[in-house]
């Protein structure tokens, strides 16, 4: 058993995990949808996104890791190293347009759909009782 061939194992099994993420997640988020509809909650399908494309962005960062892993240790060359970067700036580029997608608003501008709530405004104070 060489070095190679554990560390090629072990993307796989990271891969593996990556898409079981996705997919168990994904069985996840259409039941709790479902659940909602029924339950008559307000804009399920809004929630089912939003859901959706949280497991979608972690089941993308555990796949990155397992191609940093096969280019760095299994394939050391420099098309490989290309091929990893192209990689990485697509689901770059898919992790960015699912956040606003999710969000709302580009993450520069949270502060405007979520106001932060200070500790001087959200405890009463003594001379207001």
């Amino acid at each position: 058993m060489s070095y190679e061939s554990v560390a090629s194992d072990l993307v796989k099994v990271i891969e593996g995990f990556g898409g079981g993420i996705m997919v168990v997640g994904g069985l996840i988020a259409f039941t709790r949808y479902g659940l909602q509809v029924l339950a008559h909650v307000a804009d399920p399908f809004r929630q089912l996104r939003a859901s959706l494309g949280r497991v979608i962005l972690l089941g993308l960062e555990v796949l990155i890791i397992a191609d940093i892993i096969r280019t760095i240790v299994i394939d050391q060359s420099l098309e490989s190293v290309g091929v990893l970067g192209l990689i990485v700036l697509i689901r770059i580029v898919l992790s960015f347009s699912l956040e606003v997608e999710i969000d709302g608003a580009w993450p520069w501008n949270q502060w405007r759909i979520r106001p932060a709530t200070s500790p001087a405004t959200s405890v009463s104070s003594p001379t207001e009782n």
